[in-house]
């Protein structure tokens, strides 16, 4: 069941919305574009377990407050979409776009100065941050603009992005920090150059789709009556707030629980099966079962993988682990934001819907790291609470996705949805 139709039935505006040309060159070239976006955001977030673990061992910080920085990063990626894809749907993506390109290139360049907690947290949690939010949801919103019947792909592939990013990013640091002599600031160094030159492709070609839509508000409080949107983004609030704890705690664990010597393995491991987990389950859900229904069943075995991480003792079994979970969570983190763009039935609104549902769901982003943290904390540098809280999160956003598919078929459950 497509949740989607063309025609504006609720819109004030008096400009007729052009077709989504759902293929052709200019189409399928804005989602490498946006596949580039995803690199430079998504794959920056994926790749922090590196980071996580290297200030751990360098800043004499408890990981609780070494989290906060990953967290306050992963927030403001999603926070400032609110505002980022309200003036995208205005007209103003480019300036948004160069902005957070300008923020986050610099936000980088200024960490590979730091040397105190205070100033990481500033550059890197702050400044990239916000960066980050200015261009990842206009980027979003301008390429699923593009499609219709074959948005689900193309937002697949756009997010695979967030996996080559995840490879790119961790081996690179791994390699100039870990075993080389080139230090820690040219190393952040070299991620900047990295940022900006795939940057370029992006900031000369991308071009928005649709007119602008200048009146508005940036908040559509309507939306918060529409129980499908209300379930959809606790969903994807809850999702999100145990998804990423492998990303930034399995090379920890790896070292402290396992004695694995080189753990950052696991994490270019961990995103490089996403790359399969963000494009397969997009393609399969938009020919055979339904976004919504895929999600479902991606989150729930994302829940299971969790709940397993608890039971692994040795490196074969963790290796094998990550393999497993790297397939069902990089595919439940593509769902949702495919899901998220189709949120509403007006195109010119797109943006707006897509940044309220991300703005909410940073608060999950902003507190998950530092309450896995705690946990760990808390038990004595073990896992298994932090693991329980994880899995538990995941299991109780899928419930609210099962609550959304509810709300717009009832109980039927051989609906495509």
């Amino acid at each position: 069941m497509d949740d989607l139709n063309w025609k504006d039935e609720t819109s004030l505006e008096t400009v007729e919305l052009p077709t989504p040309p759902d293929g052709g060159s200019r189409a399928w070239f804005h989602v490498f574009l946006c596949h580039m976006v995803f690199f430079n955001t998504w794959g920056v977030v994926n790749s922090y377990g590196v980071f996580q673990q290297y200030y751990t061992q360098t800043l004499g910080h408890a990981p609780s407050d070494i989290g906060w920085i990953g967290g306050v990063q992963m927030f403001l990626l999603f926070g400032a979409g609110v505002f980022s894809g309200r003036a995208s749907d205005a007209g103003y993506f480019r300036h948004c776009f160069i902005a957070g390109v300008v923020l986050q290139v610099l936000g980088v360049c200024l960490t590979s100065l730091c040397t105190r907690y205070y100033q990481i947290f500033l550059s890197q949690a702050v400044c990239v941050g916000i960066g980050n939010g200015l261009v990842f949801t206009p980027g979003l919103s301008v390429m699923s603009s593009y499609f219709h019947n074959k948005r689900l792909v193309a937002v697949g592939l756009s997010a695979a992005g967030a996996a080559t990013g995840g490879m790119v990013y961790p081996a690179t640091v791994n390699a100039l920090l870990y075993h080389s002599n080139v230090g820690y600031p040219w190393t952040m160094r070299v991620l900047g150059l990295i940022m900006l030159v795939t940057h370029i492709p992006s900031i000369v070609g991308y071009r928005p789709y649709l007119p602008p839509r200048i009146t508005g508000p940036i908040v559509e409080w309507q939306a918060f009556r529409e129980k499908p949107f209300v379930f959809f983004t606790a969903s994807m609030f809850f999702n999100f707030w145990g998804l990423y704890m492998a990303f930034f705690y399995l090379g920890i664990f790896a070292r402290e629980t396992i004695h694995l010597a080189d753990s950052l393995n696991l994490l270019i491991v961990l995103n490089g099966v996403g790359v399969i987990g963000r494009t397969v389950p997009n393609f399969i859900g938009q020919k055979y079962t339904g976004i919504m229904n895929i999600t479902i069943v991606m989150s729930l075995i994302s829940a299971v993988c969790i709940y397993c991480w608890a039971a692994l003792h040795d490196s074969a079994g963790l290796y094998g682990w990550t393999v497993i979970y790297g397939l069902v969570a990089g595919g439940a983190q593509a769902l949702f934001p495919a899901m998220a763009t189709r949120q509403t039935t007006e195109l010119n609104k797109v943006g707006t819907r897509t940044g309220m549902v991300l703005s909410i769901v940073s608060f999950s982003c902003l507190t998950a790291p530092a309450i896995q943290g705690a946990l760990c904390e808390r038990d004595g540098g073990g896992y298994l609470a932090a693991q329980l809280f994880s899995a538990s999160s995941v299991v109780v956003g899928a419930g609210f996705l099962v609550l959304s598919r509810w709300s717009r078929v009832g109980l039927k459950l051989r609906v495509k949805i």
